[in-house]
């Protein structure tokens, strides 16, 4: 039998389960995830200065979104974790799939196409080198 009430175990599994590495994450983000794919695979890997540059210059409307999404996992890395910012690269990103809004485009003869507007949650993790 486990000490202590239930709500403490879970504090104290989950503190020592805590990720150390910084990260940012924008969910409901209006953009397919296989569109922010194609941005995220331009910059994984990559230190943030040259990820910052790759996406100031990427003409696509998911590289906005992931620019402002990077330079928050920045700013969280120098606050939380007191890491520099010159060291920092991207270790992981991803996009996974959010929920779809579905809507109703009317066609000839009384019939109706479904558009689908699909979202996605971006996440990025940075580390040290």
């Amino acid at each position: 039998m486990a000490k202590g009430h239930r709500s403490q175990i879970k504090r104290e599994r989950n503190e020592s389960n805590k990720e150390t590495r910084p990260s940012a994450k924008l969910s409901f983000a209006r953009v397919s995830v296989q569109k922010a794919c194609f941005v995220l695979d331009a910059i994984r890997g990559k230190d943030v200065k040259t990820a910052l540059a790759i996406l100031d210059y990427n003409p696509r409307y998911a590289s906005q979104i992931t620019a402002k999404l990077l330079r928050s996992a920045i700013a969280n890395a120098e606050n939380n974790n007191g890491m520099n910012p010159d060291h920092l690269y991207i270790e992981e990103c991803y996009a996974n799939k959010g929920p779809t809004m579905k809507r109703i485009r009317p066609r000839a003869q009384g019939r109706a196409y479904r558009i689908e507007k699909r979202m996605s949650h971006i996440t990025i993790v940075l580390n040290e080198r």
